[in-house]
């Protein structure tokens, strides 16, 4: 196996290990006894846990930015774009540890700047976006704030992994994403936005349980 073959597998399987147990849990031994590979091997291709934890963000962050950026090119107006994001949010948030970004937050801070980044800028600008979109449109009311819509979006997104507001031990953090994205959606609507909003969720629902 080549050297770039080896450090993708370390990368993918540490992330797939930090997404469903959290990142402080998960040590480096457990990485190497996951993949199978000696911890030798990850420091020959990683620095330390900080090193791979960042780099699994990275990449984790470029394929979601990946699939919202399909959606957006496929997607057949700001409606469509909004609940085929719902359905790719909760595939995402399904198998989710609630504390990921509280450990990437109080223990990381590498991975935690990397995360910011991509908050403030792409999802930020995308939000954005698509509110200017669906004023043009006639499905948001034409009244709404773009950049405080777009801020409590944002804390919206962040809210869910707080464990002080939604306890895992009460609350599963793809439904509550799935209540706060409506939450959000429905306050932007016009009546003709409600409409084909309803709609679209019908579809997307029809579609994601054949």
């Amino acid at each position: 196996m080549e050297e770039s073959d080896v450090r993708r597998k370390i990368i993918k399987g540490a992330e797939g290990l930090f997404m469903k147990y959290g990142v402080r849990s998960i040590s480096m031994d457990d990485i190497a006894r996951h993949l199978a590979v000696s911890k030798k091997t990850l420091y020959q291709h990683f620095e330390d846990k900080e090193d791979i934890v960042t780099i699994a963000s990275q990449s984790h962050i470029e394929m979601m930015t990946q699939d919202f950026e399909r959606i957006r090119t496929s997607a057949t107006d700001s409606i469509d774009e909004l609940a085929r994001i719902s359905v790719c949010l909760k595939q995402n948030m399904e198998d989710m540890n609630p504390s990921l970004l509280f450990d990437l937050q109080k223990y990381h801070p590498r991975a935690w700047k990397v995360w910011l980044d991509h908050k403030h800028k792409f999802i930020r600008e995308s939000v954005i976006r698509n509110l200017k979109q669906g004023i043009e449109e006639g499905y948001f009311r034409p009244e709404i704030d773009l950049e405080v819509a777009a801020t409590m979006r944002l804390e919206l997104v962040q809210l869910p992994f707080d464990d002080q507001v939604f306890p895992p031990s009460q609350f599963k953090l793809s439904e509550v994403q799935m209540q706060l994205f409506d939450h959000f959606v429905y306050g932007l609507l016009t009546d003709k936005g409600r409409r084909q909003y309803q709609k679209c969720k019908e579809t997307q629902v029809e579609l994601t349980n054949p």
